[in-house]
């Protein structure tokens, strides 16, 4: 079958934009408006990298506002806590001639929101397509989906990326001939506490947990804490409840969404619960991709690409239970990442393939969402950050 994340790819010479500096244009934003980085595939599409759009909190219209060349395919984007920061994966198999990719950073202008390069480092891998920042600030986690690996990068007082001092390969694989020959890092988060990172790996069936240790800038694994996945599940992305002791996981090979209980105290996981994102009786092509719980705790969205939709569940406020309540098409194909906006009542949508960004409201008690008609043209989107 077709592999859903196969790009055409080119060698990440060092000659490349990743190391040009690139000015998102902009002005300062009103009081109503909310800034949103868009990041995308360059290779084989018209896009220019990472995108800045405005967004009107009232009602939800987009405009753009510039864009930044951000080296090939910036697809992941994490913004540091101080918000002064922002860092893409570039998604690609060499960069200099080895076989890894590359982490970006950018300056984030307060006023404006223009993004000025800082630096870049290889990522510790091939294909990096995802980058979180602990809560301290001090580190980003990388996770490289060929190869199967997640790399430590420590983050310098200015907030450019010093190389990755720790890089941890995994092991194991699944039944899927054609998806889990190996292992396939696809996600990796540090928990609340900040103490541990889960690292999600579509390739072993297999949600992976590290110390998250800051002082030798280490990732150790934690013997005995993983959680093994129903075969063939393929975990891609991972999201953890704001209050209950849970994380919540979209499986891409098998449509589900599986609830874990997370011990903090020792750093195990524990799988409790698997539930589709699809409606009952439909057999076509999906691969879920992004999750994202409300800030309430009381709602959780995965979006279905093939189905090409958002999936919304309830949570049960003291078990943590989920029940399919709303699956809504997100009027676009092959939608990968979407976003809560800061105030949690719109939801946004990048459409892959349509090359749009959808806007729907959402209702802040229900959690149910309901379409506008707010949307945005840009080429390939990936990932959606406020900032």
């Amino acid at each position: 079958m077709t592999h859903p994340r196969d790009l055409s790819r080119r060698d990440f010479l060092a000659a490349s934009a990743i190391g040009l500096i690139g000015l998102a244009r902009g002005s300062e934003s009103p009081p109503d408006d909310d800034l949103l980085y868009i990041g995308t595939y360059t290779e084989g599409t018209r896009s220019e990298g990472i995108y800045l759009v405005r967004m009107d909190r009232r009602s939800g219209q987009l405009q753009r506002v510039g864009s930044v060349d951000a080296g090939p395919n910036p697809s992941f984007l994490a913004i540091h806590g101080n918000g002064r920061v922002l860092y893409a994966v570039n998604e690609l198999e060499q960069y200099d001639g080895r076989p890894t990719g590359a982490v970006s950073a950018f300056a984030l202008a307060q006023d404006t929101g223009a993004l000025t390069r800082l630096n870049g480092q290889p990522s510790g891998g091939g294909a990096p397509c995802f980058v979180s920042v602990d809560r301290s600030g001090r580190v980003a986690l990388v996770a490289n989906y060929a190869g199967g690996s997640v790399a430590l990068l420590p983050i310098e007082a200015h907030g450019a990326l010093a190389p990755a001092t720790h890089v941890v390969q995994h092991t194991g694989k699944g039944p899927n001939a054609g998806r889990q020959q190996a292992p396939h890092a696809h996600c990796i988060l540090p928990d609340p506490s900040n103490r541990f990172a889960l690292a999600a790996d579509l390739g072993a069936d297999r949600v992976f947990v590290y110390r998250l240790n800051l002082d030798d800038k280490s990732l150790p694994h934690v013997e005995g804490g993983d959680a093994v996945m129903r075969p063939g599940a393929g975990p891609r992305h991972i999201a953890f409840h704001p209050t209950l002791p849970l994380v919540f996981v979209a499986n891409e090979l098998d449509s589900t969404v599986a609830t874990l209980r997370f011990d903090a105290e020792r750093g195990t996981l524990s799988l409790l619960d698997t539930r589709s994102t699809v409606p009952a009786g439909w057999t076509g092509t999906n691969y879920p991709a992004d999750i994202h719980v409300a800030a309430s705790g009381r709602t959780v969205y995965v979006s279905n690409r093939g189905h090409n939709s958002i999936a919304v569940f309830s949570v049960a406020e003291s078990t943590g239970a989920l029940v399919l309540e709303q699956v809504v098409s997100t009027d676009g194909d092959w939608p990968r990442n979407f976003s809560l906006d800061p105030t949690g009542r719109w939801l946004l949508v990048a459409n892959q393939r349509s090359d749009s960004i959808v806007v729907f409201g959402r209702d802040p008690d229900t959690g149910r969402l309901t379409p506008s008609p707010q949307r945005m043209t840009i080429p390939s989107p990936v990932c959606l950050r406020f900032a």
